[in-house]
């Protein structure tokens, strides 16, 4: 397995990225003070994972405290992450059909899934 070094700036540069995106697509929705809101948030998570390297938990989540525990803790997480998303997105799916609606966007969340899943097993396979 090849080693990924991860520097401790990555975590918390990209999570004020991601404020600034989100209160440009609010404001350039007409919900200025929802995406100041967001900035706010966004960065004070940034701030939070950037000052709290002592805690080996927030190392993990940064990258750059990660050894084979938590690589397979993060698997395990991420495994369980998703499975919670796919079932959510059935369940939000089966209820808009029972409401006489198309199921969508739910519809094509679930194809997706579907399909990088399928994809992702074929392509791990291959490696293998």
């Amino acid at each position: 397995m090849t080693a990924v070094h991860k520097t401790k700036w990555f975590l918390p540069v990209f999570s004020v990225a991601l404020g600034l995106l989100f209160l440009g697509a609010l404001w350039a929705g007409g919900e200025r003070e929802a995406g100041l809101q967001s900035l706010v948030i966004m960065s004070v998570l940034g701030l939070v994972l950037l000052l709290g390297g002592r805690s080996d938990m927030i190392r993990a989540l940064r990258g750059d405290g990660r050894d084979e525990y938590w690589q397979r803790i993060d698997v395990h997480a991420t495994a369980l992450a998703g499975n919670v998303l796919i079932a959510a997105v059935i369940g939000m799916c089966v209820w808009e059909w029972a409401h006489g609606r198309s199921g969508a966007p739910y519809t094509q969340l679930g194809a997706l899934a579907g399909v990088a899943y399928v994809a992702s097993l074929g392509l791990l396979r291959w490696r293998s």
